[in-house]
């Protein structure tokens, strides 16, 4: 037994010894029966590598407690000096939440979704950063709805994909690809994320007269990355009842992309006009019979005709109100 013992033990040392490790032994091998849980009679020291000393490098993400769940943001997604100006980040590291607001009028409009059409519910997040909304409407339709969130941005689409598993969103598909008119590959650029910008406003298509962001963007392409674009069509749904769209200026090709699925299952879509032609979204919307009130002046929330939604809407004085489901 004892030859076992000190047999395995100088086979355990060679092979520290063959990936870079040193063990120096400053005893024998005990014998097998004074082995005891008194403590350990042998020693390890690790010789170090060469170049394996910590090297300092910026920690931009950053864990918080939100009033939305536990949250991965990155500290410097604030649009200008002294954390001042916007960003996704900036209001939920300042105030616990972002857009109080939009994320009720969601999840009220997806209750009256349920209430109208039963459970199954499907919700797609274009654009949906590090998932606020995502995680919002999947922990409200833990048990009778599903979401699908589509980012474009790789590094922003990790913080999302965490902040659904930290946050049990099992109803959650997230998928790394830019929603537009159809599906396959486009160059976008990459931010710097350890520099301030709200890169939820990064244009992935560069516009005429560009919103500046916190930082100056590259668009040339060797400084762009290739990502997977994907229409709502081809994904697929059996059912769709809920669609935002906040996509920076490519929100007429999104719509384009969903033709089919607006005009098979009539879904609610909030969508941002701030970087698109407002004439063209509307007279999309027009074609397909959708009513659409504004609210907070860059968006549009579209429903259906046919919607029975419709009843417990109304615009008075520039006021939008939703009555609960």
């Amino acid at each position: 037994m004892n030859a076992a013992i000190t047999g395995v033990w100088w086979a355990v040392k060679r092979a520290f010894r063959t990936v870079g490790l040193e063990i120096s032994r400053y005893t024998e091998p005990p014998p097998v029966d004074n082995l005891s849980l008194a403590g350990p009679s042998n020693k390890l020291s690790v010789v170090p590598t060469p170049g394996g000393s910590v090297v300092p490098r910026p920690a931009p993400f950053v864990l918080v407690a939100s009033n939305h769940g536990t949250l991965i943001v990155n500290r410097n997604d604030h649009s200008g000096p002294g954390q001042s100006g916007f960003g996704v980040g900036l209001q939920i590291l300042t105030n616990s939440c972002f857009e109080n607001d939009e994320i009720r009028l969601a999840l009220t409009l997806l209750c009256h979704r349920m209430k109208f059409y039963g459970p199954g519910v499907v919700a797609v997040d274009c654009g949906a950063n590090l998932g606020v909304h995502t995680v919002e409407w999947a922990r409200q339709m833990s048990d009778w709805g599903t979401v699908i969130a589509l980012e474009a941005q790789e590094r922003i689409f990790y913080s999302l994909c965490g902040n659904i598993a930290i946050n049990n969103c099992m109803n959650v598909k997230a998928i790394w690809a830019a929603a537009s008119s159809k599906s396959g590959k486009m160059l976008i650029p990459i931010p710097d994320y350890n520099k301030p910008a709200s890169y939820g406003s990064l244009e992935l298509r560069q516009r005429d007269l560009p919103e500046f962001i916190g930082q100056e963007i590259n668009y040339n392409t060797d400084a762009c990355m290739e990502v997977e674009t994907i229409s709502i069509d081809d994904l697929e749904l059996k059912r769709l009842d809920f669609l935002k769209i906040d996509v920076e200026g490519m929100e007429t090709e999104v719509l384009s992309g969903a033709e089919r699925s607006i005009s098979t299952y009539k879904p609610i879509i909030v969508i941002e006009i701030l970087k698109s032609k407002p004439s063209e979204i509307i007279d999309f919307l027009k074609k397909y019979d959708y009513q659409y009130p504004r609210f907070r002046g860059e968006n549009l929330l579209a429903i259906h005709g046919l919607d029975p939604t419709q009843a417990g809407i109304s615009a008075v004085a520039g006021e939008l109100k939703v009555e609960p489901a």
